[in-house]
């Protein structure tokens, strides 16, 4: 089988959509996310959607088998929320390797599954690994600016712990997503050397920032190239944006990254900007009507979609991405 470095110098890579946006099609219960595992568990658990991996492979697996048979090339594993950090808020961080591990292992079983039947189309599995739910830059009380939450230790240990876990579950590439303050996006950089070197176990490195606004600027107020700029001592597969902002929206600043950067690049925006009722009402229609101008100025390396994207959408990503080549690296 072709590694993921070689396939995306012939072809525009599709990652899946969102797994929250499914997740919720199910209309789960309390229940649901304690089965087998947490019946006695003191705290209220529902909601915490990396717990379903162990609860509910079922409804994992049939959702990563969605998106691959929409054509998706990427699924992310159900990790977004699998650090100590993140998962001390249910009192669970001695899960966090289970969590992490068996997400792995439902992707990687379904991703399995479908390049046995497609050999010359592989498919592969992204490790995500998301930005905590704290940053290392900014107080999360306005009346002590100088007050933090975290630190960078702390995140490198936290992250360590679920790239440890990825990596014996058998992800392919590791996705450091929705980065939206870059010192935490450096600590688990920072954490995924020390893995690597360690275990001798190397896989490619995504990473991929969020645009908060029409200030074109990160949460923690850095640019487009100022992010690019902050992560570029690493060799990534790619550097690219998710999140936030729908195509519509995204498009200058990935232009600003495929410009000034020497990775590939990838775009996995939002289907369109949250309703009243905070759903999302772009259809694949109107997504790809918009990231038809990604494709048309030859900025993509990777698409796929975020927050209110289903295997529709992404079949249609994937159907629109067949007709172009991919972006071209070069050295900046």
């Amino acid at each position: 089988m072709k590694r993921i470095e070689e396939v995306i110098k012939d072809r525009i890579l599709v990652l899946d959509g969102a797994m929250g946006t499914m997740i919720q099609q199910h209309d789960l219960k309390e229940h649901d996310f304690r089965k087998n595992w947490f019946e006695d568990h003191q705290s209220s658990l529902k909601g915490n959607n990396d717990l379903l991996s162990l609860t509910r492979p079922d409804i994992i697996e049939s959702i990563h088998r969605a998106y691959f048979e929409a054509g998706a090339d990427i699924v992310e594993t159900n990790t977004f929320s699998g650090t100590s950090i993140a998962q001390s808020d249910y009192n669970l961080e001695k899960y966090v390797y289970e969590i992490n591990f068996h997400g792995a292992q439902i992707a990687k079983k379904v991703a399995q599954e479908f390049t046995k039947k497609e050999p010359l189309k592989p498919r592969f599995v992204a490790g995500s690994i998301g930005p905590t739910n704290r940053t290392a830059s900014i107080s999360p009380d306005v009346n002590d600016p100088g007050y933090r939450n975290t630190n960078f230790d702390q995140l490198v240990i936290a992250y360590k712990e679920q790239i440890h876990a990825l990596l014996d579950g058998g992800v392919d590439v590791l996705l450091i997503e929705t980065v939206f303050d870059t010192l935490n996006a450096k600590a688990a950089l920072f954490a995924v050397e020390e893995v690597f070197s360690a275990s001798k176990n190397r896989v490619p490195v995504m990473i991929s920032g969020t645009i908060t606004d029409a200030s074109g600027r990160t949460l923690t107020g850095q640019t487009t190239e100022a992010f690019l700029i902050s992560i570029s001592h690493f060799p990534l597969l790619s550097v690219g944006l998710n999140c936030a902002l729908g195509a519509r929206d995204m498009q200058p600043y990935l232009k600003t990254l495929a410009t000034k950067s020497s990775f590939h690049v990838s775009a996995h925006p939002n289907a369109g900007l949250p309703n009243e009722f905070g759903a999302y009402d772009e259809t694949p229609e109107m997504m790809c009507e918009q990231l038809k101008r990604f494709l048309d100025d030859g900025l993509i390396n990777i698409i796929g979609g975020c927050c209110g994207t289903t295997p529709d959408h992404i079949q249609a990503i994937a159907e629109l991405a067949s007709n172009y080549k991919p972006r071209e690296l070069h050295v900046v």
